[in-house]
């Protein structure tokens, strides 16, 4: 895998992010990992004491940053940051240590990653090796969309996990018994690290694909599409969504708070759309929409 190796000796920078504020640290760490996101950041460490945050030393952008934190959505917030450049490392190592802990859904479902133990009594065991691809269950929003993708009866349908980062929600289809599978991410090492997870939960009928919302239409109409993304591309996507739906099909999508509800519903009706139900864990909502 040529591509993924240029992608492993890249360099990086590690910001760590300390804060001034009478919120809660843990809240703090989520909005500000889902901020960054936004601007190139690929992965995050959380503890009690604040945010490490990691990017290419190639998409950093001071400027951009500085941006972000003096309109951080959470007024009264004051951030101090340090940063260092550091070489490759071993990624699942710092996963291990700092993040990733094995995710267990009643006796359902439990993601792991190589490095854990494996553990018996689950319906649906799923190894993923993060590296720096988002979605591993840690965070609210994969929670919140691994359960609701747990009530579904998957048997024989098309499913699309949009912007499907570790692809640990396609991997869950597929070993609910979905007919065929599309994992699509935009981001070069989100395909790759999506790939090599298809690879180790042997799920052959999981097609991925590196590519953005308009290439939906290219790959076929779906009962079920999941995406775990933001609020700003999910407002600006949902357009290509709907036309890959099929009669009746449902969407369900995540990565924005509570309050943003109302623009979410809105959006949805105007693209023929019709908010069903929403779960929220951490102030974090998933949503059902269906096809109207």
């Amino acid at each position: 895998m040529p591509d993924l190796f240029i992608i492993l000796i890249m360099e990086y920078y590690e910001l760590s992010f300390r804060y001034g504020s009478s919120m809660e640290t843990g809240i703090i760490n989520d909005i500000l990992a889902s901020e960054l996101g936004n601007i190139g950041f690929e992965s995050f460490t959380s503890s009690e004491n604040g945010l490490k945050a990691y990017i290419a030393v190639d998409n950093y952008n001071s400027p951009v940053l500085e941006e972000l934190l003096e309109n951080f959505p959470v007024a009264g917030v004051n951030f101090f940051h340090t940063k260092e450049r550091i070489a490759d490392c071993d990624w699942n190592e710092e996963w291990e240590k700092n993040y990733f802990r094995p995710i267990r859904i009643g006796n359902e479902c439990i993601i792991r990653a190589s490095f854990h133990p494996e553990e018996n009594g689950f319906e649906y065991p799923i190894v993923i090796d993060p590296k720096m691809a988002f979605g591993t269950g840690n965070h609210a929003t994969t929670y919140l969309m691994l359960c609701e993708m747990l009530k579904l009866n998957l048997k024989g349908k098309d499913l699309l996990d949009m912007g499907c980062g570790t692809a640990v929600l396609a991997i869950l289809a597929a070993k609910k018994g979905a007919s065929h599978v599309t994992a699509i991410d935009i981001d070069e090492w989100a395909y790759g690290n999506a790939v090599e997870n298809c690879r180790l939960n042997n799920a052959g009928n999981i097609r991925v694909v590196r590519g953005g919302a308009g290439q939906v239409k290219d790959y076929g109409t779906f009962d079920y599409i999941f995406a775990n993304i933001n609020r700003n591309i999910l407002l600006e996507d949902m357009k290509y969504y709907e036309p890959a739906l099929k009669s009746g099909g449902q969407l369900f999508m995540s990565g924005f708070y509570k309050e943003d509800l109302p623009v979410i519903e809105k959006e949805g009706n105007k693209c023929g759309l019709s908010l069903l139900s929403f779960v929220e864990k951490e102030n974090w909502v998933a949503v059902k929409m269906e096809k109207i």
